[in-house]
């Protein structure tokens, strides 16, 4: 029993020694961690400053300004863990091994992570534009790192992962300043394509949001089953392009019935056997 007593305050001795020689770098190291916190605000409040004056996206602003906070951070980590009498080599490894774990665990997320990144350096679209990928059309609310948020026609929040986004196919309809419309109406076989074409083409001139260079033109682009099809291409601003297309479609129809133009729909014809 003495000899145990004996030996547990021999290993309370060694630890005590141990801490006391730990001590001075224990104190640098939170000395190391106080200063190296006040420092990385410090340049974190910099940085925010510096984006405050320049046009950057405002997207790529905020994630520059967490990449850079986070690395700091990491920095200031591996100088406070080395003071404590770590060794680099070992910590490398340590670091290593976490991020290959987190990695195979973080498969999708991190897939999502680069094409975040990707989207913000290449800028297929941006915060505002409407696009259409991934079965989903809708104006582009918010881009964070791992997903992006589309407003949709119903008001509805659509996201889609960025991995996704990167990989597939996107639509962007402000990626320019003007947009063509392909508007297609139908007339009966018995109606003049003339007459018709002439409306069509005077409710364009008469358009103001719609543009005269490039001027519209009117073609016949297919003899349906029971409609000859009239194809309307005309060019609009962006801003004013739904608008223009809404008051070609009523206004169409609404010429077509004065000058007698028919516009087939679709019938069934049921005959009697007696």
């Amino acid at each position: 029993m003495l000899e145990e007593f004996t030996n547990l305050e021999q290993h309370i001795e060694n630890a005590i020694d141990w801490l006391w020689k730990l001590m001075p770098n224990i104190i640098l190291a939170l000395v190391l961690l106080v200063v190296g916190l006040w420092i990385v605000r410090f340049l974190n409040r910099m940085v925010k400053k510096f984006f405050d004056h320049k046009d950057y996206d405002p997207t790529l602003e905020g994630f520059l300004q967490s990449f850079i906070s986070i690395a700091l951070k990491v920095v200031l980590f591996v100088l406070v863990v080395t003071q404590l009498g770590v060794k680099t080599s070992s910590l490398v490894a340590m670091i290593g091994a976490a991020g290959l774990a987190i990695g195979l665990a973080l498969q999708g997320s991190l897939a999502n992570f680069a094409g975040g990144v990707l989207i913000l350096l290449f800028k297929p679209f941006k915060v505002g534009d409407w696009i259409s990928a991934q079965g989903v059309d809708g104006a582009v609310k918010e881009i964070t790192i791992f997903s992006t948020k589309l407003n949709t026609f119903g008001n509805q929040v659509a996201i889609i992962p960025n991995g996704q986004l990167s990989n597939g196919n996107v639509i962007n309809y402000n990626a320019e300043s003007i947009r063509r419309e392909n508007y297609i109406v139908g007339i009966g076989y018995s109606s003049n394509i003339k007459t018709a074409k002439d409306i069509l083409l005077k409710i364009c001139e008469e358009d103001e949001r719609i543009l005269s260079d490039p001027a519209p033109e009117v073609y016949v682009g297919e003899l349906g089953d029971s409609s000859v099809n009239l194809t309307l291409r005309f060019w609009a601003p962006n801003e004013v392009f739904w608008p223009a297309r809404f008051n070609v479609i009523e206004q169409s129809k609404i010429r077509f019935d004065e000058a007698g133009i028919e516009i087939p729909f679709p019938q069934r014809v049921m005959h009697s056997s007696e």
